[in-house]
């Protein structure tokens, strides 16, 4: 990370630690913080330089993530959001002149993206559509009622799935991008949730219109494969150590305080503070493996040279979707147990709301990992994956 891209993400978390408490309280959108990422030009930070971005690496995203998340959580997951479906233009539409002009827009406006692949009526599976593009010459409509749509009332574009026709079996998906303009949402839900609170994931019904060229011609299934997914889970993955990071950090301060108060008292919270800088330890080793090997074999928008995959040990097919999802869980898991020994270490301190030690905004948000893809459907998913490989397990 160069020194100025440290210092405008430094000035950002210092806007979003400032308002995260209100955000949180109000349920609002993060207005403040979400204006400093554009003012600092970061929402653009993946667009390749000759577009006008950043090019930037997984590994530099990710750090962001995680700086965000340890002041403001719902900046970072809009933010991380955000960069997923830019992930999707650079990865799969730069070959399309109408998404190479896009991706110059997404820079130099400093656009806010958005995801639309919830639906009522498909349980919640995102490799599964109801409504269809309908093309009629050269233009199309379409109509999906999405369950949630995060920040769906602030994004400048979302990036829809949909059939690719009205005869197209649920699985046969595109990926089209909407803006703003082409588009009417309608608010069918509300938003008062435990956690999360100023991601604003209200259930909208999104009425679209556009020209064939807003489609990708790369099919969804190999978007989400290749991209969505393992851009998906690195960049949540950032989020979730981010909130746990500080979570810990505010316990390790409750226990100074406290020795300094009491010098010859035991310090009661120094086992849980082990234990909770361990699972740290272990999940952010998992993560800063895979990152390494991703930005190994993945330029993004960089001109970087890159390995192939199997020089730069980046799981492909089956595996792939193995370790992405097996990340995914524990790293939900073990960061909410974090949070969790937190909380018992500070106490009531930790309990309350007003206090320096306050880390119950952390544990509402943390909760809200092992439902982002629900953790149930994750683990019997990737049950099913590793009974069918024949890999070896257990070796290094």
């Amino acid at each position: 990370m160069s020194q100025a891209s440290q210092s405008a993400i430094d000035r950002v978390v210092a806007v979003a630690a400032a308002h995260a408490d209100a955000v949180d309280r109000e349920g609002r959108f993060p207005t403040e913080a979400i204006a400093a990422l554009r003012e600092e030009g970061l929402l653009g930070a993946m667009i390749p330089e000759p577009l006008g971005g950043d090019g930037a690496t997984m590994g530099t995203l990710v750090g962001y993530c995680q700086r965000l998340a340890g002041a403001c959580a719902s900046t970072a997951m809009i933010f991380a959001m955000h960069q997923i479906q830019v992930a999707c233009i650079v990865m799969h539409g730069l070959d399309q002149d109408w998404y190479e002009a896009l991706a110059r827009r997404i820079a130099s406006d400093q656009l806010l993206l958005a995801s639309i692949t919830s639906e009522v009526g498909i349980g919640g599976d995102m490799r599964s559509s109801l409504c269809a593009v309908e093309i009629d010459e050269d233009r199309f409509t379409l109509t999906k009622h999405a369950t949630t749509v995060s920040y769906g009332g602030y994004a400048d574009l979302f990036l829809l799935t949909a059939r690719a026709d009205r005869e197209a079996p649920a699985s046969s998906q595109v990926l089209v991008t909407i803006s703003r303009g082409d588009c009417t949402m309608t608010a069918t839900s509300g938003w008062d949730s435990l956690g999360m609170r100023g991601t604003c994931s209200t259930g909208f019904e999104c009425v679209a219109a556009g020209v064939p060229d807003q489609v990708f011609a790369t099919p969804f299934a190999d978007i989400a494969a290749e991209t969505m997914l393992p851009v998906s889970h690195l960049l949540w993955g950032g989020v979730w150590t981010g909130i746990a990071v500080a979570a810990v950090t505010r316990a390790r301060k409750f226990l100074r305080a406290q020795a300094r108060r009491q010098p010859n008292a035991p310090t009661l919270g120094s086992t849980r503070l082990m234990q909770a800088v361990g699972l740290l330890e272990s999940i952010q080793s998992r993560l800063a493996v895979l990152i390494a090997s991703y930005d190994a074999s993945h330029a993004l928008g960089s001109d970087r040279d890159v390995m192939s995959e199997a020089d730069a040990r980046w799981p492909v097919g089956i595996a792939r979707a193995t370790v992405l999802n097996m990340l995914k869980y524990d790293a939900s898991e073990m960061c909410h147990q974090a949070v969790l020994h937190a909380m018992l270490i500070c106490g009531m301190a930790g309990y309350k709301n007003d206090t320096e030690f306050s880390v119950g905004r952390h544990l509402r948000d943390i909760l809200s990992a092992q439902l982002m893809i629900n953790n149930d459907r994750v683990a019997a998913n990737t049950g099913a994956l590793l009974f069918a490989q024949r890999s070896e397990l257990g070796r290094l």
